[in-house]
């Protein structure tokens, strides 16, 4: 699976600012290797100066790299690492998240509001933008997605374009950065218990309101979306060795969104 649980010394990684729009209060962190000529992506959960890292963006990546995995959907797959990492002379035990780079060779990538802003016609909307573009059905996978997790925080640089000059390819990149999704804002089993799933929040969309659910009108071909279904006894793929790093109140309610979220998608 993808969990790490013995402990890895991570405390030479130097942390920097994620760009986020989500307005969530907290600091999220990220970081880089570049070993044996292999780079490595690295995030941290929610970080406050005084609590120290007191979020769990980085399981909810593992959960929906799983989810994407058993629906058939192109993602950017991760890894959670148990480290200890050090942030402003102070050392912290937690679990890490680690990407690799989903670039092919020789592609370069751009955000997609800056590539919008730059080659959308006048008046053009960024939905018929990304279908004149031939992104259509990538950014319909990703509306649905979205739907069944929540997502808050699909701002324009979560969403990239992939572009290869030489080869005369352009491409939308496989989804990615789901943290700030499913029970995110809930630190407590509390607030866990008393969190809606099913409610239609406000979320940083790029494309479309801010709605996730409004969002699914664009769909045309609702049933073509998911290669594969989501069936009950898919919870126990999803959860696996989770069960020391996520308490079981979150493990119920976030299985009540995803599975519930579907149900209500397959009925549209």
């Amino acid at each position: 699976m993808n969990i790490v649980y013995e402990k890895k010394d991570l405390t030479y990684l130097n942390w920097s600012h994620i760009r986020s729009s989500s307005g969530t209060a907290g600091t999220f962190l990220k970081s880089e290797s570049n070993l044996d000529g292999k780079k490595t992506y690295y995030k941290l959960s929610n970080f406050d100066p005084v609590r120290g890292i007191i979020g769990h963006e980085c399981v909810n990546e593992i959960i929906v790299d799983r989810l994407l995995t058993l629906l058939g959907v192109e993602h950017l797959s991760y890894e959670l690492i148990h480290a200890d990492v050090e942030i402003e002379g102070q050392v912290y035990s937690t679990y890490v998240c680690a990407s690799l780079d989903f670039k092919k060779r020789g592609e370069s990538k751009i955000a997609l509001d800056d590539y919008y802003t730059a080659n959308a016609n006048k008046g053009e909307d960024r939905y018929d933008f990304c279908s004149r573009m031939g992104w259509q059905h990538d950014i319909d996978i990703m509306l649905a997605v979205d739907y069944l997790i929540l997502n808050r925080d699909r701002h324009g640089a979560n969403i990239e374009v992939l572009r290869n000059a030489r080869a005369r390819t352009l491409r939308i990149a496989p989804l990615f950065d789901h943290g700030l999704s499913l029970l995110y804002s809930c630190m407590t089993d509390t607030e866990a218990e008393k969190f809606d799933v099913l409610e239609d929040r406000r979320c940083k969309n790029f494309i479309g309101s801010y709605s996730c659910y409004e969002n699914l009108k664009f769909i045309q071909d609702k049933h073509g979306i998911f290669a594969n279904p989501l069936v009950k006894s898919d919870k126990d793929f999803l959860f696996a060795g989770m069960e020391e790093i996520l308490p079981n109140v979150f493990i119920n309610k976030i299985w009540d969104m995803i599975y519930g979220r579907y149900q209500i998608y397959e009925k549209l």
